[in-house]
């Protein structure tokens, strides 16, 4: 597949979520295309893996184990990436996690996790960021949630990413006069994604998390600069 080649030299982003899947094939787009970035996951192993290889294929990566979550963790990332690159351009929010079952079968700890990680974490993330970029000059954030929250998945699920969408709209009307935009893609059947079984789209196959990077890439740049507020599906047709 072909990859999206737009010019992000002198740029940094920050996103969360990058050791695995969707914010790992993003995370490693931005970096060929010149983007210094700081990687947030809370799997050790996978994040600090993840900035060795960048390192070792000539990229600049600052990489934090952390819980998005927790708004000291989240305030440490930005800080720590500030430090190492300066200015910060981008903040993409890819940490997710995802808990099947029926509504009766949830138990408390499986609802508010997947709330306090896919919604509270953005939440922190953006709101953190979003100030130091609307000092800065700008900036870009960028969301993903799901068309899962229009299909059968667990609820927990659904109501945190159902609840992101509607934040990205709010964070991008009163983040608009501070020249940052925000928008959110919401990917459907899509390889090492925990909710894919098969592909129930128009193309009838699943797509790569390249091919959201694809559309990631294009979101963040000036191509995309009258978009804001968007969401912006990557499914195949779902």
């Amino acid at each position: 597949m072909t990859q999206l080649n737009i010019n992000f030299s002198g740029k940094t982003a920050i996103i969360t979520g990058a050791g695995t899947g969707i914010g790992r094939a993003i995370t490693l787009a931005l970096v060929q295309s010149g983007c210094a970035v700081g990687v947030n996951d809370i799997n050790p192993d996978r994040i600090f893996s993840l900035g060795e290889e960048i390192t070792g294929m000539g990229g600049r990566a600052m990489a934090m184990q952390g819980d998005v979550c927790n708004r000291f963790q989240a305030s440490a990332l930005i800080e720590n990436t500030r430090e190492a690159f300066g200015r910060v351009h981008y903040l993409i929010n890819a940490a997710g996690v995802y808990k099947a079952g029926v509504i009766n079968a949830v138990d408390e700890w499986d609802w508010r996790r997947q709330l306090d990680v896919n919604l509270t974490g953005a939440f922190f993330c953006s709101q953190l960021m979003g100030r130091v970029m609307a000092d800065e000059g700008g900036g870009v954030i960028l969301n993903l949630a799901s068309t899962a929250t229009s299909l059968e998945s667990g609820v927990g699920y659904i109501a945190s990413k159902g609840g992101l969408i509607a934040m990205t709209k709010q964070f991008a009307r009163e983040f608009a006069p501070k020249n940052v935009r925000v928008n959110v893609i919401c990917a459907g059947d899509i390889e090492d994604n925990d909710l894919t079984t098969s592909a129930h789209n128009y193309l009838g196959r699943v797509g790569t998390p390249e091919e959201v990077a694809n559309m990631a890439l294009f979101l963040l740049s000036d191509s995309a600069s009258f978009i804001t507020g968007a969401s912006i599906p990557v499914d195949g047709g779902v």
